[in-house]
């Protein structure tokens, strides 16, 4: 399991609003620039990066149709190298 850090973050004027100033290591480990996204969950607050590299489902999908990747062989292979107590 990975280990969370919690950074406590100062609520800070701003106008007639109130804001977060982000530490400068967080900026630059995440590489964020001019923009992040705010996602309100019912438990949490998600702040993202706006230009993440990573595809969506739905652009993953995409991409593996434009590969024609083969699966077929998925369910042999998905247990190769595996102890059998840690197999799904």
């Amino acid at each position: 399991m990975k280990t969370r850090k919690t950074v406590e973050l100062k609520l800070v004027p701003i106008g007639n609003s109130r804001g977060v100033r982000l530490p400068k290591e967080i900026i630059e480990r995440y590489a964020i620039e001019d923009t992040i996204v705010l996602e309100a969950h019912e438990e949490a607050l998600v702040f993202r990066n706006k230009h993440d590299k990573r595809l969506s489902w739905e652009e993953t999908f995409k991409a593996m149709a434009r590969e024609r990747e083969d699966w077929r062989d998925f369910d042999a292979t998905i247990a190769d190298g595996l102890d059998p107590s840690e197999r799904w």
